[in-house]
């Protein structure tokens, strides 16, 4: 237990570490518990640094939240109506919520939730290494609360639920036992795994936008397509779509778009797209209902198809780059990167990298105001006009402002 206080009080910053010794101390004044909870009591037994901290206090957490504050000269948020707060001191923040039991009317539903016990708020959680909690009050300092074995499990390298019920109460939990599993390296326990495949029809009854949360944090992991591969395998990703499915091509594009991207993580929409790529438009158009995708992740996906549907005659012969702007101008910036990616044609990828990297940024020197100035009325003129002054820049018949005026002038003696 000493060895977890010694890893409080040398990984944490000077101001989480007050933060939270005041917090047991006022807890402890009030003759109540409080908890350090969850992913920050795991990463600490596995020798990392978590500065995303959650407290359970067995008691009124917003009143106690509100004295924090004071005593901290703090700003809290409260919500009494939940038992949650939130203390921030400058730029760090700590939730404060208090210990919470729940039961599940039916499978899939949000939870209802009331007072209860750590033990309680524990046992609410998805997995054992998750469930587990250590005292902050000045007394017990640093002692490990770990009712269900999961400093154990931690140990073993294992991902358990804590109950037989647990995917079907909360089936996103699927989707976070593989996010686990893949980023620490560990394997489902036995009897978790087999949990796992008969509730997988149990992702059906999940919102569009949990699933789509789901979804999100996995391609927001390091390596991404390992928890989509392994998705594949237990059958989660055909229940997206029966076409879908994590493989060695995903591996090699997710890769190759990290390579792409050097010093930076790639976009979430860029690997949204590859995990698409290969299904068919009515295929596309389900998982982006099935998400409830935002309106630009949603437009990002309609574009595949149609980008997929130019690179043909992008690749044939030497296009101009007025051609090939034509070709590309309007779609997705993440679908046109995902045609680069997954391009097998050298060539292809790279007309897609000029575009991307020079052609799209290319403008003439004059706007339509220079143009109204030189007589040319606002509407479909001026539009056709500004086109062709870019083409013409894109095509190296103009370099000049100078040029591009005699251009314009050109063009209104052939149309009178």
């Amino acid at each position: 237990m000493a060895d977890i206080a010694k890893r409080i009080e040398e990984n944490l910053p000077r101001e989480l570490l007050g933060i939270i010794r005041a917090a047991g101390e006022l807890a402890a004044g009030r003759g109540q518990s409080i908890y350090l909870v969850g992913g920050a009591v795991r990463d600490l037994l596995m020798g990392w640094i978590s500065l995303d901290l959650d407290l359970v206090l067995e008691g009124d957490a917003p009143s106690l939240a509100r004295q924090l504050a004071k005593v901290r000269q703090g700003r809290v948020v409260t919500h009494p109506r939940f038992g949650t707060a939130t203390i921030w001191e400058g730029a760090i923040s700590v939730d404060v919520v208090t210990a919470r039991s729940e039961k599940y009317a039916e499978p899939g539903a949000l939870p209802e939730v009331k007072p209860g016990t750590i033990r309680d708020d524990l046992f609410r959680r998805d997995f054992t290494i998750n469930a587990m909690a250590v005292h902050i009050d000045p007394e017990q300092f640093g002692e490990l609360v770990d009712p269900y074995g999961g400093n154990d499990d931690l140990e073993r390298g294992l991902i358990r639920v804590l109950h037989e019920r647990s995917f079907q109460d909360d089936p996103t939990r699927i989707w976070r036992a593989v996010r686990y599993e893949q980023r620490f390296g560990f394997r489902l326990e036995p009897g978790t795994e087999k949990m796992l495949r008969r509730g997988v029809e149990m992702m059906d009854r999940i919102s569009g936008d949990r699933l789509r949360h789901e979804l999100e944090r996995i391609l927001q992991e390091d390596c991404p397509e390992k928890a989509l591969n392994r998705s594949g395998e237990l059958g989660m990703l055909q229940r997206l779509s029966p076409s879908l499915g994590g493989n060695g091509w995903l591996s090699q594009h997710f890769k190759l778009a990290r390579k792409m991207s050097p010093g930076e993580k790639p976009d979430d929409l860029l690997y949204l797209a590859l995990l698409v790529w290969r299904l068919d438009e009515g295929e596309v158009e389900k998982i982006s209902e099935r998400l409830k995708l935002d309106r630009e992740a949603a437009r990002m996906l309609r574009d595949i198809p149609r980008v997929k549907k130019v690179l043909p005659a992008l690749e044939d012969a030497d296009p101009l780059p007025s051609a090939i702007c034509r070709l590309l101008d309007g779609h997705h910036t993440e679908a046109i990167l995902a045609a680069a990616v997954a391009a097998d044609s050298a060539v292809l990828r790279q007309r897609l990298a000029l575009y991307l990297s020079n052609l799209r940024f290319v403008t003439p020197a004059l706007n339509g105001e220079d143009l109204k100035k030189m007589g040319v009325p606002q509407g479909r003129k001026l539009g056709l006009l500004m086109r062709a002054l870019r083409e013409a820049r894109l095509d190296g018949n103009v370099t000049t402002r100078k040029g591009e005026k005699a251009m314009v002038r050109q063009l209104l003696i052939q149309d009178k």
